[in-house]
């Protein structure tokens, strides 16, 4: 029961993606980013089910599993029902694709996007996981990663990257004299909602994986870490902000908040609370210079997805690049995401003005 209701409450964090990522772009794509994440996920669940959980689980070697697929007589290392346990991950693999709609917002094509989340959820997300939770290469290292910070975060951020990088600057971000030009989201108000369902979403993400609730003083450990983390977070990425460019910006100290939480997701049932409004409080900090930084040298990436999510490790992009393609035409993103790929407007009878 403690599981299944921890998958409910991680599943709920793909609102929160949803929401931050469509206040934090433009309002004549505000319908194509739900969009993609709700048949990401659905993308996920399907790929994970097929594949995912055996590549991840399965035997095979330290590398990845080779075992169960479609889930016959598939592994199972967590001591509850395998459904239910398969239950948990696709919303883990589903937060690790958000993550690249976020990063590759306003200029990817639906397809790509659709073939994306089919293989960070089918392959690449459980070859990572593999190596750290299912008795791969890793973690025969020692390597230890309670929640996901690396598993899915690092996978997710570090996929929004490369796709952002291959795609270039959405059109008009960077002016001849490479300055950037602001293109500001168009509700703030949703963005903060998304960020409150990701902290809520969180308190399934992290306590969920005990995998059961013994006597309660881990899970009320871990939820006070993440609690604590995330509002250190918040608080420094403000002061940040505020030092560099004279003004609080909300949607840096929300990034800051979400910076903490997913800062505190390897070692949250590990650390005193001290420490974690420590560790959370200096995720913060780099969040902020992360967003400046990519400015600097022309990554445009609308979210903040990769100053938040990734650290390391690179998966291939390029190909798909060579296939489909990656990105829409120019007129499709000048007019609107959300007519040209969509066929719908995300406030009909209102005029979008830029």
């Amino acid at each position: 029961m403690w599981v299944l209701v921890a998958s409910f409450l991680v599943f709920f964090k793909q609102a929160g993606f949803s929401m931050v990522e469509a206040g934090f772009i433009r309002a004549k794509n505000a319908t194509n980013i739900p969009t993609k994440n709700f048949l990401g996920f659905c993308m996920a669940s399907m790929g994970f089910f097929l594949a995912g959980y055996d590549i991840m689980f399965g035997k095979g070697g330290g590398f990845m599993g080779l075992s169960g697929f479609f889930m016959r007589g598939a592994e199972n290392p967590s001591g509850v029902p395998t459904l239910a346990f398969w239950l948990f991950h696709p919303a883990f693999c589903g937060a690790a694709a958000a993550i690249v709609a976020g990063g590759m917002a306003e200029r990817i094509k639906f397809p790509a996007y659709l073939i994306y989340s089919l293989l960070v959820s089918a392959l690449v997300y459980p070859i990572v996981g593999h190596w750290i939770w299912g008795g791969g290469w890793l973690a025969g290292l020692g390597f230890a990663d309670f929640a996901g910070s690396a598993v899915v975060h690092t996978t997710g951020g570090v996929a929004a990257v490369v796709g952002t990088i291959v795609l270039g600057p959405r059109t008009g971000k960077y002016r001849s004299d490479g300055s950037a030009n602001v293109m500001g989201g168009h509700s703030i108000p949703l963005a903060a909602l998304g960020v409150f369902i990701l902290w809520f979403g969180w308190f399934g993400f992290n306590p969920g994986s005990t995998l059961g609730v013994g006597r309660g003083e881990l899970i009320s450990l871990i939820a006070a870490n993440t609690n604590l983390d995330a509002a250190a977070g918040g608080i420094m990425a403000m002061v940040t902000v505020w030092i560099l460019v004279g003004k609080p910006d909300l949607s840096m100290a929300m990034n800051g908040a979400l910076a903490g939480l997913l800062a505190i997701t390897a070692p949250c049932a590990f650390v005193d609370p001290w420490a974690a409004i420590v560790i959370g409080g200096i995720g913060g900090v780099p969040v902020v210079l992360g967003v400046l930084f990519l400015d600097k040298i022309h990554v445009d990436d609308p979210v903040g997805a990769f100053p938040v999510h990734g650290i390391n490790g690179i998966w291939g992009a390029l190909a798909i690049d060579k296939t489909i393609g990656l990105r829409v035409s120019r007129e499709e993103e000048l007019r609107r995401l959300d007519i040209g790929e969509q066929g719908l407007e995300s406030y009909a009878g209102f005029q979008i003005v830029e």
